[in-house]
């Protein structure tokens, strides 16, 4: 069932239309994200739920409140909305330790000194601070400052959780252990989380739907599964994960790489729907085989370790194809020939 709901918002500034007619339905328990480049719209959209930015046309609701609308001219400003927000700087009080810190919000909205204490103690708890409620930011982590940042924010019993980029400032490693802790979180308190980033592997890890944004519209709303395996566009197949775009031509009745037809076909079957002899082959690195026949001819340009995973960037004719295989499988040096074969190719219009 949608709980936080916006529908038609639209936002601009000047003549710039940075949001423009989009909807979106949240269902409550949901982590859903923003995913884009920068200037896409995902931060304006979260500061229109926040409250931040008022809409020029459009409504948004939480479960049956009305939080904006245009057409009724009414807004609720931010502090009545009951959001945690955590933002992409820690935001934290450097002269108050950490227990002061999470009860600041509490104290300010009146709480009685008793459920400041349980709830601040509860949200330093679940936010793994318990060892550090006397300390101040100087003394703590990154990782521990945007904790603080969490704890305060679920200290409120917010609603919705809004979260905009706030694992940007950490080191990739402590980055990859709070999106778990994040989930977690959810999971505990129950609550809805609307997660704005510009990182494809954040959004793919702590999400139940991803929306894709560009250029203030809305590219596709789908699962983390769906969004990779089956982009909307061309747009949303080159931003989310490693892809490779050939330009092909139909001859007949067979598809070549353009240019080194000699090379061989990369398909003798056509496909389904095509009205152009010129096409574009999307792929992924990891859905080319590298065999040593019965495929497109090439070449092995250049190839590099990564761990578990050899990377190549291979030429046919003037076109490179870049491939990542498994380190145990069968390899092949600098300047060898090779042959190529796409597993799961997607077609598109060629350019």
């Amino acid at each position: 069932m949608s709980y936080v709901k916006l529908q038609n918002i639209t936002k601009r500034f000047g003549s710039v239309v940075a949001v423009n007619d989009l909807s979106i339905e949240i269902e409550k328990g949901e982590c859903f994200s923003m995913l884009g480049p920068s200037g896409c719209g995902k931060t304006t959209t979260l500061r229109m739920l926040a409250g931040f930015e008022d809409l020029d046309e459009g409504e948004i609701s939480v479960g049956e409140q009305l939080f904006s609308s245009s057409h009724k001219g009414y807004y609720l400003p931010p502090e009545k909305r009951n959001f945690g927000m955590v933002f992409q700087a820690f935001a934290v009080w450097p002269h108050l330790n950490v227990f002061n810190n999470v009860a600041f919000p509490l104290q300010i909205r009146g709480l009685s000194r008793a459920e400041i204490g349980e709830r601040t103690k509860s949200a330093i708890l679940h936010t793994g601070l318990a060892r550090y409620e006397n300390a101040y930011p100087n003394e703590l982590s990154s990782g521990q400052k945007q904790r603080i940042a969490l704890a305060r924010a679920i200290a409120i019993n917010p609603a919705v959780m809004l979260l905009d980029e706030p694992l940007s400032n950490l080191d990739p490693k402590l980055r990859e252990e709070m999106r778990f802790e994040i989930k977690d979180l959810q999971r505990k308190f129950g609550f809805t989380i609307v997660f704005v980033t510009h990182d494809q592997s954040e959004a793919m890890a702590l999400s139940d739907r991803i929306l894709v944004m560009r250029d203030g519209v809305a590219q596709q709303i789908d699962t983390p599964l769906n969004i990779y395996t089956k982009p909307a566009n061309r747009f949303i197949f080159s931003f989310i994960g490693l892809s490779n775009f050939l330009p092909v031509v139909v001859k007949k009745g067979s598809v070549y790489i353009e240019g080194v037809e000699d090379s061989g076909p990369v398909s003798k079957t056509l496909p389904d729907g095509v009205s152009s002899d010129r096409l574009t082959l999307a792929c992924r690195p990891s859905e080319v085989d590298l065999v040593k026949s019965g495929g497109v001819k090439a070449i092995v340009k250049r190839k590099v370790y990564l761990g578990e995973i050899i990377d190549y960037r291979i030429m046919v004719g003037g076109t490179e194809v870049r491939v990542q295989k498994g380190r145990r499988s069968t390899h092949f040096a600098e300047g060898d020939t090779c042959c190529l074969k796409f597993s799961r190719p997607i077609w598109y219009p060629g350019d």
